[in-house]
């Protein structure tokens, strides 16, 4: 008797036993097969160790209901399982045992009788009905024919796997052969080892296979269906290639897309190199194979081509009164800013038309670029729209600010994946026309890194010499920029690169004074505000003594750009009252002015307007406009040393070391003892300790304040002063006298010491603050002590910080500017200087400070 008869002949005799059990991870074991399986969990190991000492190399295994369970108990294990013999057993390195597995018979778990070390239960070995006769036969044939279709479909069964499982004729063994081989599904498995009679689950191995074969067709059709798309995707290119060979033999026009390109070039009047360059593209496009990568590229640059202005433009409509009318409608003040705007449009509309008579093609392409300089919300922007309004122009703008790339002006090349033009072309595209404003925003904001300079880019887009034939990177072929009207804009006009600043036209826009900033406040930004809000006039009414309230109150800065937000927020608030109640209408009061913005963020809280010993007040200029610079100077008793903080940068410091150095050179002149720093420590504090400080022109700030704390002698309090010095005792020039005499105004300070260089800069001043102001012009420091410093006290010791001595008269000379209106220095009693300087204010510490108009980091004078 052979051992399957052997074994099929135990099936039929029932025996309960008890044997070690081996709990099964998503696996069943079939009676009549064979499989090798590694032993990793200890109760895994336990078991088959007691199976091969005590239980005749025979155990049972069942599989778990959950196969995350890693140490599952009875209720964890399906009731059925097989009783299997141990073939072979192999130690591994880890512990782990690797066992080959007979499977001899199916069983029914009756009993848990051990949990610990190892699972062990009684079995009852259950009775297999053995099937024979036509229908056994008839069921085993088409198993095996549909086997037979389905390793030919999986190709995954060697041809010795498919023809010992072909030569099975026992439906029993047929069954559990083809459920252990080919059915995956854990849950399948477990419930054809619990499906007892063979023909039954032959039955359902069957439904499974025809499943499986199904599905194995259809991808079959899949992939054939795609390798057919392939072949006919080469065949129609082969077929095209003739059709194109064909064609040129017979002189017909190719496809529909080249066409539709050729009349798209024809229609446009391109120069004639560009139209040459881009009829050799599209035969290029025309030849290539449509799977080609190269065609997204192709079809990409002729579109780019075909669509800029080569020769579309706007017809000018300059008309000098329509150019002021509509500059007043969209900015308040900046008469001297319009003025200029006009001159030079009125200079470049003659220029034009002289060109014309001449028949010169280049019309516009000499003459400077237009460059507005100043603080943020200032209008420089809105200036540009408003030119391009005036002349009729569409209106382009590009912010530059952070731009370190060379290629966001010029360009990618085409080698580049996702190569595109660069910003100028963008721009040009989206105007359609060759003669737009064109406003270059930030320009004093450009960066440079390895990927190149920008702002070298940018000399052959701005030079007028050289735009009428700039090349893009992307386009390869010359665009003419003659006829477009460059605009720039910049906060600080020393950092913009020389050679740039060289080639443009630069205007300074001043900050707005309060008057200014009011009725910008109600004529532009209101209303526009407003309409933001969905809100009436009537809805909503802000008075002029209301709107002042809100400039001084809430707002601290140049432009008006604060001043908007503070307004949007009111009406925020108002939009929300309406709703609540629609008939209501908000008039603002000063008083109600709180409920919508809070308590004022700023006053006029003084510094201290006491005049002082070692208290001095200077000027500076930051990108938010001017500012003032206090400077205090305290003695102590010490060695010499010079202690100065504040966060100074190395410029000021070194303007320290030389006012010291000044002092003390002349210090018998001054009345101190020539050896005065053997005794005393000086030190030098500009309040606002978080901002960083530069600039030399807090020269003569810092002199005044040491001579005033060493010598006993006040400094005025109704009077800032600005210069730098040297160790002559000479006062140098400086930049931005406008914004600082504007930031002394705004503090209602009225006398000024400002470097005799800079006279000629006075008429920059506006006339109404120029008019309500003392200049004092020096140029050695003598005649700064003599106009800051007022007498010393009468009596030895050094005054109190915060006694008044008496004021001495302001002396005024030929160097002086003065309004004849205002009582001179020189009429001024004690009472007169109480009375007439206010408490000054200290700018909010929300920015870097610098003592000139120009970086701190940079220690040259600016030009003037």
């Amino acid at each position: 008797m052979s051992e399957q008869e052997r074994q099929e002949s135990n099936t039929n005799t029932p025996v309960s036993t008890s044997y070690p059990l081996v709990a099964l991870k998503s696996m069943v074991v079939f009676p009549r097969t064979r499989i090798t399986l590694s032993m990793l969990r200890e109760k895994s190991v336990r078991a088959v160790e007691e199976a091969m000492m005590n239980s005749g190399r025979m155990l049972v295994t069942a599989s778990q209901l959950d196969p995350e369970i890693e140490d599952p108990g009875p209720k964890d294990i399906y009731p059925f399982g097989t009783l299997v013999e141990i073939t072979t057993m192999h130690r591994q390195q880890d512990g782990s045992f690797q066992v080959l597995f007979n499977g001899l018979r199916r069983v029914q778990i009756d009993e848990f009788v051990e949990q610990e070390p190892f699972m062990r239960v009684v079995v009852n070995q259950l009775i297999e009905e053995q099937s024979h006769g036509p229908q056994a036969d008839a069921l085993v044939r088409h198993a095996t024919n549909l086997f037979e279709r389905y390793a030919q479909l999986n190709r995954r069964f060697s041809v010795e796997d498919i023809n010992s499982i072909v030569g099975i004729k026992s439906s029993t063994r047929l069954s559990d052969m083809l459920a252990a081989h080919l059915v995956t599904d854990p849950t399948q498995q477990q419930g054809l080892l619990e499906t007892l009679d063979p023909l039954a689950r032959l039955e359902k191995i069957c439904v499974i296979m025809g499943n499986e074969i199904e599905i194995l067709e259809l991808e079959s059709t899949i992939r054939s269906r795609v390798r057919s798309q392939v072949d006919r995707t080469q065949k129609e290119f082969y077929l095209r290639e003739q059709l194109r060979a064909i064609q040129e033999e017979l002189g017909i026009e190719g496809s529909s897309e080249a066409n539709e390109l050729r009349e798209r070039l024809d229609a446009k009047t391109l120069p004639p190199e560009v139209a040459a360059r881009t009829r050799k593209e599209i035969d290029r496009l025309e030849r290539t194979p449509p799977q080609a990568a190269e065609i997204p590229v192709l079809r990409s640059y002729i579109d780019w081509i075909l669509a800029l202005p080569w020769s579309e433009r706007s017809d000018d409509h300059f008309d000098i009164e329509t150019t002021h009318r509509i500059l007043e409608e969209d900015h308040y003040g900046l008469e001297g800013i319009k003025e200029r705007i006009i001159e030079f449009l009125a200079v470049r509309q003659l220029r034009q038309q002289h060109a014309s008579q001449r028949g010169s093609a280049r019309s516009e392409s000499q003459g400077q670029i237009l460059c507005f300089i100043g603080p943020p919300g200032v209008g420089k922007t809105s200036l540009g729209r408003s030119i391009a309004r005036a002349l009729g122009r569409k209106f382009a703008r590009i912010s530059l600010g952070g731009v370190s790339d060379e290629a966001e002006i010029r360009g990618h090349r085409r080698t580049y994946v996702g190569a595109l033009p660069g910003r100028i072309i963008q721009s040009m595209k989206t105007v359609g026309v060759r003669n737009p404003v064109f406003l270059l925003d930030e320009i004093d904001k450009l960066s440079t890194e390895y990927r190149g300079d920008p702002s070298a880019a940018l000399l052959e887009v701005l030079d007028p010499e050289q735009n009428s034939a700039f090349v893009d990177h992307y386009l390869e072929a010359p665009f003419d920029l003659s006829e477009v009207f460059f605009i720039c804009t910049g906060n600080v006009k020393y950092q913009i690169p020389r050679v740039l600043a060289d080639r443009m036209d630069i205007i300074d826009l001043p900050g707005y004074m309060l008057e200014e900033k009011v009725n910008i406040g109600l004529r532009h930004l209101l209303p526009k505000v407003l309409t933001e809000h969905g809100l009436t006039p009537e809805q909503m009414k802000i008075p002029q003594t209301v709107m002042q309230h809100i400039v001084t109150g809430y707002t601290r800065e140049a432009g008006v750009r604060s001043l908007e937000r503070q307004l949007a927020a009111i009406c925020r608030k108002s939009a929300r009252r309406i709703l609540e109640k629609p008939d209501t209408h908000i008039r603002l009061t000063n008083h109600s002015l709180e409920q919508y913005l809070g308590q004022p963020r700023y006053s006029e809280t003084p510094f201290s307007r006491k005049v002082q010993v070692g208290v001095a007040m200077g000027l500076a200029v930051t990108e938010m406009g001017g500012m003032l610079l206090p400077v205090e100077v305290a003695t102590m008793q010490g060695k010499g040393e010079l202690l100065i903080t504040g966060q100074q940068g190395d410029v000021m410091r070194e303007s320290a070391y030389a006012a010291l150095s000044y002092i003390r050179s002349r210090a018998e002149e001054l009345g101190l003892d020539p050896n005065f720093q053997d005794s005393i420590d000086l030190h030098i504090h500009m309040p606002e300790n978080a901002q960083p400080k530069d600039g030399p022109s807090a020269g003569i700030t810092i002199a005044t304040a040491l001579i005033s704390a060493l010598t006993g002698r006040p400094v005025r309090s109704d009077l800032a002063m600005t210069g730098e010095i040297t160790l002559r005792g000479r006062v140098l020039g400086i930049g931005g006298l406008k914004e600082k005499a504007l930031a002394a105004h705004h503090a209602t300070i009225y006398n000024l010491l400002i470097p005799l260089e800079n006279s000629k800069d006075l008429a920059d001043i506006p006339a109404k603050i120029r008019q309500s102001m003392h200049f004092t012009s020096v140029d050695t420091m003598d005649h700064v002590i003599e106009a800051a410093l007022l007498p010393a006290p009468a009596s030895t010791e050094s005054p109190k910080r915060n006694e008044e001595p008496e004021p001495r008269p302001l002396h005024l000379d030929e160097r002086t500017v003065s309004n004849p209106k205002r009582k001179m220095a020189s009429s001024l009693t004690p009472a007169d200087v109480q009375n007439e300087t206010e408490p000054f204010l200290i700018p909010p510490a929300d920015r870097n400070v610098s003592g000139d108009s120009y970086p701190s980091a940079q220690a040259q004078k600016p030009e003037e």
